[in-house]
């Protein structure tokens, strides 16, 4: 007999028919003989719904009252539910964020899980009882209902999973595993059978949309075994797991890719110490996240260019600060280009192999794909090219690290 926690996300308890189904397969693990602890999000498009009568009433609602507001999406889901669980026999209570306890600091609309009192959750498993809790929520110090931003609810259920020392965490999406690449592009990418909480991380940040990163980053601190399923096909999915056990692993597991970034250089600055806080001081300060930097320093005239890339969204604010900033540093000019695109290959593998960045530049240069910035980190190449040649770069590349003969069938 084994604890499990698992999460069914907003398409997989889409409708009552979805949500019957849902109770089936929980019904399913309960007869074998296991515990289970659900976690579920909204019915699909209800928080957008609820987003949307706010933004009526207010063009910025207030933080407090939107976590009170958007929390009830999950309320309707858990007792919906427990109604078709207890309709098959399989007895099931819900609970909301605040009625597990699950304590949070009081940043409203994106709070932090601070602790989480298992006590009445175990209670009723030793009942006999299926455990529904609702996703994304929690409570603050004073007793304010707050959520964790969106896609919260993987979150929850890890944390849930830590808290009671799960054998494993379940998440159950509408993809039946993580992918070498994503299938829509590259017909041949794979599932994989297991993947590690380092790798899993990187293809999070870099555009993968399997888990949401909190999550991802919580199994890997508290060594949760996370397991991503499909909700309408049975299947092993993969298994996110430590890299011990992870000894034959391909050099690359996956290729990530992000069609929303936007580039800035801003040229013929003085080289002087602080010029970089000049120029992204003001940046920061717009809340404006950037996430690849390079700097090159011209010897003849003392000065250097200063490059940047952000996301798409903030492309014009970020142009404007940045013709600011540029008059008043006497820089040459400011350029831009929004029509680019990022490619990541990642796997725990360059640790120990060389090579892995001449393969990739190579497997580019021969498609004629020129390469405007690189990033590295110790398992992770990402390179920004002309988003025109997006889903070439990721088909010769997936070819090039022989992705598509990686071995997913699961041992488990």
């Amino acid at each position: 007999m084994a604890l499990i926690v698992q999460k069914y996300g907003g398409t997989s308890v889409g409708s009552v028919e979805r949500i019957q189904a849902v109770a089936a397969k929980v019904k399913g693990f309960r007869d074998r003989g296991d515990d289970v602890v659900v976690v579920v999000s909204a019915m699909s498009g209800e928080t957008n719904r609820l987003i949307g009568l706010a933004k009526e009433i207010q063009r910025k609602p207030l933080a407090r009252e939107m976590d009170v507001l958007v929390s009830t999406g999950e309320q309707v889901t858990i007792a919906l539910l427990c109604m078709a669980l207890d309709s098959i026999g399989c007895p099931a209570r819900s609970f909301t964020g605040s009625q597990v306890r699950i304590v949070t600091d009081s940043a409203h609309t994106k709070a932090r899980i601070q602790s989480i009192d298992d006590e009445r959750m175990r209670s009723e498993l030793n009942a006999g009882r299926v455990v529904v809790v609702a996703g994304f929520q929690g409570i603050d110090e004073l007793g304010n209902i707050t959520t964790l931003g969106r896609g919260g609810s993987d979150t929850t259920a890890v944390a849930l999973a830590a808290a009671l020392k799960a054998d494993e965490c379940q998440i159950y999406t509408d993809v039946d595993g993580v992918y070498t690449t994503d299938p829509r592009v590259v017909e041949g990418a794979r599932r994989l059978s297991t993947i590690t909480f380092e790798e899993m991380l990187e293809m999070a940040s870099l555009g993968s949309k399997v888990l949401q990163i909190r999550s991802v980053e919580f199994a890997g601190k508290y060594n949760v075994p996370l397991r991503v399923l499909s909700s309408f096909e049975d299947g092993p999915g993969t298994l996110i797991t430590t890299e011990e056990d992870n000894v034959e692993k391909p050099i690359i597991s996956g290729i990530a890719f992000n069609r929303d970034e936007a580039k800035l250089s801003i040229l013929g600055v003085p080289d002087q110490p602080g010029v970089a806080s000049q120029i992204l001081g003001p940046v920061g300060d717009a809340n404006i996240e950037v996430d690849m930097i390079v700097q090159n320093i011209a010897q003849q005239d003392n000065t250097t260019d200063f490059t940047f890339t952000v996301h798409r969204n903030d492309y014009d604010q970020a142009e404007a600060i940045l013709q600011r900033v540029a008059g008043e540093l006497k820089a040459r000019e400011v350029v831009g280009d929004n029509k680019i695109a990022k490619v990541s290959i990642v796997g725990v593998g360059m640790r120990s192999h060389a090579g892995v960045a001449t393969k990739m530049f190579q497997t580019l240069a021969h498609e004629s794909i020129n390469i405007q910035l690189i990033s590295t980190s110790e398992i992770k190449i990402s390179v920004i090219i002309a988003e025109k040649y997006l889903e070439l770069a990721v088909r010769s590349l997936h070819s090039a690290f022989e992705l598509d003969a990686v071995d997913v069938v699961s041992e488990s």
